[in-house]
């Protein structure tokens, strides 16, 4: 009996409670998956955005399922849509006073799609200004060579002009854009002269850059050219001789006669000068010296100061002995006719002898004046 009740004692003291140690708890939820989120720049209803201000449509949690940036007519704008579409960009400038209207969906990461909307419009200019390139597609041009981009007005806001403008040659050349003094004209030239046969692309992005305030460019402006053969002239007004060197090589001795030392108003400048145009025949014009339509040949202008090289007959027993003409550079008619087919516009005519200097007031091409110092000083950038 007693055996019995501790066997059964035993049992009661093993058994315990129910066992709900490997019950596992409840997961917690897992959060919703986001909706899209579509962010416009510029932000919808923005007003007087200019044409190439950034224009894009981003998506956080999401993705581009569809989109289109669209004009007043109708016209899609072109875009780039990233390789994880979660953003457009507008790859062109738009127009001026126009209203575009975003269309499209994105999905979210939930599944669902999120209109792509909004509409914003563009600047009206107060008036535009057109730029012009001094260098011409395809031509070639001579080692002293500046690029000239030019405006119909003053240009107030030179920084994002020259932010604008892009110089790429082959091979590497260093340079640099000038502000010359009357506003309307920026400057490129290399810190010494261009090697030989270099190539040379020019970008101009003016469209849609506020120039001044409420004036916007109109137009853009792409240029190829090359540099040509090494032409340098080395004249001096004391001995009244024209030296022409090519590649290096002495190809010509010229005697001239050179503007009258004594006249201030007829003295040929020092300095370097640039060939701007050529002409087989020329008329040249001096009404307080007495002449209008005067005809001369084989004119090679050298600045806006009325300085050419040009066949002068009149003056041969002249040349090489004493400076008589009113500034140009007097040649017989072989010479000068030699000279003329020889010469590219950019060639440098580095002038030397004369109490006068060729600056700011001689015209458009007196780059080679300044010093690389004075010459960088003069770029909107370094200030």
């Amino acid at each position: 009996m007693a055996l019995v009740l501790a066997v059964v004692l035993g049992l009661t003291a093993c058994s315990g409670g129910t066992d709900t140690s490997s019950e596992e708890p409840d997961a917690p939820e897992r959060p919703p998956a986001p909706a899209a989120t579509v962010v416009a720049e510029p932000v919808n209803g923005a007003q007087s955005v200019a044409p190439r201000d950034p224009v894009r449509v981003t998506v956080n949690d999401g993705t581009i399922q569809s989109v289109a940036l669209t004009n007043p007519e109708g016209e899609k704008v072109k875009g780039t849509l990233s390789e994880d579409k979660k953003s457009w960009t507008v790859a062109e400038p738009l127009g001026y006073s126009k209203t575009y209207t975003w269309s499209g969906n994105a999905v979210g990461s939930d599944g669902r799609q999120v209109p792509i909307t909004g509409s914003f419009t563009t600047v009206t200019p107060d008036a535009t200004l057109g730029a012009s390139s001094n260098v011409g597609d395809g031509k070639t041009y001579g080692i002293a060579m500046p690029i000239a981009i030019s405006f119909d007005a003053p240009v107030a806001n030179k920084a994002a002009v020259e932010k604008a403008l892009d110089v790429r040659t082959t091979p590497k050349t260093q340079g640099s854009w000038a502000w010359l003094e009357n506003d309307t004209s920026v400057h490129w030239r290399p810190k010494e002269y261009w090697r030989p046969g270099t190539k040379v692309s020019v970008t101009a992005n003016i469209y849609g850059v506020e120039l001044s305030d409420g004036v916007y460019g109109a137009n853009d402006l792409t240029v190829d050219f090359s540099i040509g053969r090494s032409q340098i002239v080395k004249a001096n007004t004391q001995t009244h001789r024209m030296v022409v060197i090519r590649d290096g090589k002495q190809v010509a001795d010229y005697p001239v006669s050179f503007g009258l030392d004594s006249d201030p108003g007829r003295v040929t400048r020092s300095g370097t000068h640039v060939v701007m145009s050529k002409h087989s025949t020329y008329f040249m014009n001096n009404p307080g010296y007495g002449y209008e339509d005067f005809e001369v040949n084989w004119a090679v202008r050298i600045s806006n100061n009325g300085e050419f090289t040009h066949a002068a007959p009149w003056s041969v027993s002249d040349q090489g002995v004493r400076n008589v003409s009113h500034g140009c550079l007097n040649l017989s008619p072989e010479n000068a006719k030699e000279y003329y087919d020889s010469a590219l516009m950019g060639d440098p005519v580095e002038i030397t002898g004369s109490s006068q200097q060729l600056g700011p007031r001689d015209g458009d091409y007196h780059d080679w004046t300044y010093s690389w110092q004075e010459w960088t000083a003069k770029s909107a950038l370094s200030q």
